[in-house]
């Protein structure tokens, strides 16, 4: 029973992470209100985050209530996950804040992933998809870099390759590093 509790917390954390990460990042972008993405992404997330915003104000480029709200939910869920799975001795351990950041980096680099994956099939697919140019100005901060090094390749844009490659590095890296220190293998 516990694990089919568990599966539903990290699934639900998982979820509203990426839409809190989403938000922010198309706050970034400056994603239109009226877009049905953005409204989708507020009418999810509101409820955690208007809150927050009275506390933490926004900047000029960066969502602080959404950022916020992403590392509570990450904080929260390792906390549960530490009191189901190591006892609530180890709570205020320091494997419970390891645990909490690699959830947010994992969950952060999956939903870049996830997104560069959708844009480049759609790219193939039906370039002309109504979601197409919002992956594009979702995914162009992370691409513009790799694109300055990367040239075209006989008209074919591999940075979305090169960065998906990054990602899963990124993701290995952190998983050794933050998992092994904070005793969680």
């Amino acid at each position: 029973m516990t694990g089919v509790f568990w599966f539903l917390i990290e699934i639900l954390s998982s979820l509203l992470v990426s839409a809190c990460l989403l938000r922010a990042l198309a706050f970034h972008v400056r994603l239109s209100s009226l877009n049905q993405v953005q409204r989708f992404l507020s009418a999810a997330t509101d409820w955690l985050i208007r809150p927050l915003g009275k506390l933490i104000p926004r900047r000029r480029s960066v969502d602080l209530p959404s950022i916020s709200a992403a590392v509570l939910i990450c904080v929260v869920t390792a906390a549960l996950s530490t009191v189901l799975f190591a006892g609530l001795e180890r709570l205020a351990g320091a494997g419970m804040w390891a645990l909490a950041f690699y959830w947010l980096c994992k969950w952060a680099l999956y939903l870049l992933i996830g997104m560069l994956i959708l844009q480049a099939v759609l790219s193939w697919v039906n370039p002309s998809a109504p979601i197409a140019p919002v992956l594009d100005l979702l995914t162009a901060p992370f691409l513009r870099p790799v694109r300055r090094f990367l040239p075209l390749l006989g008209g074919v844009d591999l940075s979305p390759l090169v960065l998906i490659i990054v990602a899963q590095l990124l993701l290995a890296l952190i998983e050794n590093l933050l998992l092994s220190a904070g005793g969680l293998r």
